[in-house]
């Protein structure tokens, strides 16, 4: 059932992340146009038809709809989506958190090691090796909060061109690799409680077909998530339920917290 709801997806209008179809033409007329990379991947499109394919499948927590936003390596916002009717369906807020999380992913992964959110959160903890972190780069509000607020999620989304900035340090947040391997940006989800973020935008990313990942320090040498709390880069289990097992079934994360 999950595969046929990806196959779906891919259906709607997913093309290999490398086609330079992917790029929205307008990419060309923002601020960061001369460093931007977007044309390597996925368009607004895209990104809203994957998003929307794992957001209507089990991930645990609220079932809300989401923000997804994906960043170029220079951390150039490339498309921001949602997956509601309307940009008020989701939470607000979760905007700019989504952009935030990509950049977050992208700006601390590398071609050899990808982090996600989520392996972020106890090591920028009060006596974490990287406790301060998260103040670190802060957002761009001037490019977060300009409007007008009635494009936001459109393919004209405002941020879209801008370099947001901003650390997250919860689930939500991954880095995008292509076929060959290569570092191409990150991918950033926000609605739900921050494990389900982490679910559905693993499925993202794989509806994309842009989760060639070198290694992390995540269970099994990935980027998922850890709720074993036996390193340095574990993250709480969401008080919602569910999250935990969803993310074993699907590759990404685990052990199960029993």
């Amino acid at each position: 059932m999950k595969k046929s709801i990806v196959n779906l997806a891919l259906l709607g209008g997913l093309a290999a992340a490398s086609n330079p179809a992917f790029a929205d033409s307008d990419h060309s007329k923002k601020t960061h146009s001369a460093s931007s990379h977007c044309a390597a991947l996925p368009n607004h499109a895209a990104l809203k038809a994957a998003l929307t394919a794992a957001r209507t499948a089990a991930n645990g927590g609220f079932d809300l709809d989401m923000w997804g936003t994906i960043v170029d390596r220079d951390g150039v916002v490339c498309a921001v989506a949602f997956t509601g009717g309307d940009r008020g369906d989701q939470w607000p807020g979760s905007r700019v958190i989504s952009a935030q999380k990509a950049n977050t992913a992208n700006a601390f992964s590398l071609p050899g090691l990808a982090l996600s959110t989520a392996n972020l959160y106890s090591a920028t903890q009060p006596g974490g090796s990287l406790f301060g972190l998260q103040f670190s780069n802060p957002v761009d509000t001037g490019a977060a909060y300009k409007g007008p607020s009635k494009n936001y999620g459109q393919r004209n989304d405002p941020l879209v061109g801008e370099k947001i900035g901003g650390v997250n340090v919860f689930g939500g947040g991954l880095a995008l690799y292509d076929a060959s391997g290569k570092l191409l940006g990150a991918l950033g989800v926000s609605g739900d409680s921050s494990c389900a973020d982490h679910n559905i935008a693993w499925r993202t990313r794989t509806a994309l077909g842009l989760d060639h990942i070198p290694g992390g320090v995540g269970p099994g040498g990935t980027d998922g998530i850890d709720y074993e709390q036996t390193s340095g880069w574990a993250h709480p289990l969401c008080a919602v339920g569910g999250e935990d097992e969803i993310a074993v079934e699907i590759g990404a994360g685990g052990p199960a917290v029993p």
